[in-house]
Order: structure tokens, then sequence, then C-alpha cells
């Protein structure tokens, strides 16, 4: 049962006395126990700053002490808003659920009628190097049967069109995000990564004595071509870890697709969102009310989840019974002050009063134009571990004053502010 679940039937059996002591924040967690001294402070705390900040109704945060699942405090927490990069923490985990942490995806190099085809399999970490690798082995097969010369065709047909995302705008594409395609090299933002990555292959084959018979086109493969070459990609733990940390957009869509595929749904936006929807409600019992996802990597400005989901998903990765399918995304969380989207230079945690949180919070950043969000976990002044999820739609503030407060928040959870 989700943590979700769990305190809606704790709130459920305790009847409707409890039901409105909980109307306003009170000293009662929502199984209607008392909060312990730490919990009533973060609750206490983060009420009153939240309300100093003016963020109110912009506001749909979600804080709860994970041993427990208890709830710490709320405030518009079931409120659907834009979730921006935090949309991440769901496709990672259908991704990592639906394909497995050591799954790899192959690229493939076949020849036939005079064409050497290369395939694209959903690698977005493919680089320059790997393409090499396949160059050098289907030369050496192409000069051993005394060919001198070929053509070069690519085979992107894995994922379907549209390879642009509903809510997507055209300041995206290719710089924040390229258009979805499996076939890429060294994540070139261009907006046609596949043709890109042929050109850059019949480049190599020209080092290796190759020359390339016309322009690089696109196409697919024939029953009767040969397997020339293939690459495997690092396990698809690493690649989560690195979207993660980085809050790589293009990995994210590009997962997105191959859970479609792993779920036996079409390779499109609405397949792998059904994928991702599927996977958290059936796998991990985690509500979706007011979910609405559009996208893998959460740029889709139609895209809505509730702090109360995010928080779901944070909790997953403290239950030692996900560990070896999830422990990727807590590995790739980035920490406060320290690492990837939360590290140095970036003006996070690095002033008054956040700066105390610095290595003492894990957290998914996400950003867009009118839109933040900060959801992770933290060891309280109790020595337990918190999640907590701040999603802020809409501030009139400047959203780098916003950001400060997004991280004094967690660090009011961490209980050092």
């Amino acid at each position: 049962m989700s943590p979700t679940a769990r305190r809606m039937l704790g709130l459920t059996a305790t009847g409707p006395i409890i039901g409105s002591i909980l109307a306003g924040h009170s000293a009662f967690a929502a199984d209607g126990t008392p909060l312990s001294p730490t919990d009533q402070k973060i609750a206490d705390d983060l009420e009153s700053r939240i309300k100093e900040a003016g963020l109110g109704a912009n506001l749909s945060g979600f804080v709860m002490d994970a041993e427990s699942d208890r709830e710490i405090f709320g405030n518009n927490a079931s409120t659907a808003l834009m979730p921006a990069s935090n949309t991440k923490l769901a496709t990672a985990t259908a991704a990592l659920t639906a394909l497995g942490p050591d799954h790899r995806f192959t690229t493939r190099v076949v020849y036939g009628d005079g064409t050497l085809t290369l395939i694209g399999g959903g690698d977005r970490v493919l680089t320059t190097d790997d393409l090499s690798a396949l160059a050098k082995t289907a030369a050496d097969g192409l000069s051993a049967a005394g060919l001198t010369s070929v053509k070069v065709r690519v085979d992107d047909s894995l994922f379907p069109e549209p390879a642009l995302a509903t809510g997507w705008t055209d300041g995206y594409f290719p710089d924040v995000v390229s258009p979805v395609r499996p076939l890429v090299v060294d994540g070139n933002p261009v907006m046609d990564t596949s043709l890109d990555a042929g050109e850059v292959f019949a480049g190599l084959l020209a080092d290796q004595g190759i020359t390339t018979d016309g322009t690089v086109v696109r196409g697919t493969t024939a029953a009767g071509d040969v397997p020339v070459a293939s690459h495997s990609s690092p396990p698809l733990s690493e690649i989560v870890k690195r979207m993660i940390l980085n809050s790589d957009n293009n990995i994210a869509e590009t997962l997105l697709r191959m859970t479609a595929i792993a779920a036996g749904q079409p390779a499109t936006f609405e397949g792998g969102a059904t994928a991702v929807r599927t996977v958290l409600s059936e796998e991990y019992d985690v509500p979706l009310d007011g979910v609405e996802l559009f996208d893998g990597s959460g740029l889709s400005r139609s895209a809505r989840i509730p702090a109360t989901t995010l928080a779901d998903l944070v909790d997953l990765l403290t239950d030692p019974r996900h560990k070896t399918v999830l422990g990727p995304i807590l590995d790739g969380l980035p920490v406060a002050g320290e690492t990837g989207t939360l590290g140095p230079g970036l003006g996070r945690f690095d002033t008054e009063p956040s700066i105390c949180a610095t290595g003492e919070v894990q957290a998914k950043t996400g950003t867009l134009t009118g839109a933040l969000a900060l959801s992770g976990l933290t060891v309280g002044q109790d020595g337990r571990w918190k999640v907590f999820s701040f999603v802020e739609n809409g501030a009139s503030a400047d959203p780098a004053d916003t950001k400060e407060v997004l991280d004094g928040l967690a660090a009011t959870v961490n209980g050092c502010f």
C-alpha cells in the first residue's frame, strides 16, 4: 500500500472528528496521534515561512516522516501544479521498473545491397568513440569482402512521430531538448540527431578507408540485411543516475519511449505516459489523482503533478525493498550545495538561511518559466528521514528569490534553520 493510501486509511479509520481537527494545522498527524516535538517544529516553521514568503496558494507542499509515512505538513498538497523537471522522478521510476537497472540499449550496423545501415536503439549516451568502434568493425568486414565504397543510411524507425511533445515551446529545441529520436551521437543538440549521427558514422568510415557513395539518407532495414557490428550502452542504472543528477531532458525523453516499448505500448509520448502511469499505480500503488503527463522530462507546460505524488515517489527511495531497482535515482539525486543541479555556482543552498543544509539535503530540482519545484529527502533533527516536495507556480517574485525560499523550506525540514 502506498504512503498516501496508508495516510488516507488512517484518516478514514479515525472518523470525522480527526478530520475536523486536521482542517487547520494542529499538533496531530493524519492518524490522529500527536506529532513529535521535532515534527511539530517543522510544521510550525514551514507554515510561518510559507506565509512570510507570500507563496500561499501558489505552493503545493507536502512533508512526511519516511519511516512511519505520517504527514507532517501540507499546503495545497493535493493540488496538481506544473512540476517541471520533477517529472523525471516518475520517468526514472517507471524506466527502472519496466526495463531493469541492468538493461542496456543496443546500436547496430547491418549490411545489404551495397548499403550499411546504422540502427538507432535508444542509446542517448552514444559517443563518437562508440561509433568509431562500430565503423572500424564494419570497415574491416567490408575490406575483407573487397569493398571500398558503400552507401550509408540511418534507421530511426524505433520511435514514430511526433518528435515534439504537447506543451513544448519553440524556444526549447534543439538546445533545451532535441526532437526525440532513437539515434544520437555525443548528445549533439541538433534538429535531426539521426542524420547527424549517420554523417559522423560516414566520416569515421572514411577514416578507415571506406568512402561513402552519396549522402546519408533515412531508411529501414530489409529482412536479408546481415549484422555487421553492435554496441551496447552503459547499464540503465548509470544512465538514470546521470539523468537525475544533471536533469538531462533528452535522456528523459528517450527513456520514456523505451519504457513504452517495454510495457507493450507504442513508442510515443502518449504510450510513454500510459506506461508510466501503469507502473506507478500497479507496481507501487502511487495515487495519480490530478496527474497529467505529456512527456518524460517535465518540459511540457501542460503537465501537472501534486506534491503528494512527488513525495510518494521520493518515499519509495527510502524503502529497502526497492533499493536494487530504484537505488540509481537516490544515487543521482543532487546534494545541496555540492553536486548536480544543486552544485556550487548555481545559486542553490549558498546563502542564509539555507546554507546550513549544504550536504544535508538531496533533492530533484525543477525549473520552468513560472514553475519551480524541489522534491527530496533529508535526515531531520530526530535522526529520521523526512521526505518533502514543494512545487511553486506563478509567484510574482524573482525566480532566484523563489529558489532561495524553496531551499530555505528544505533546510526547515532538515531542522538546521
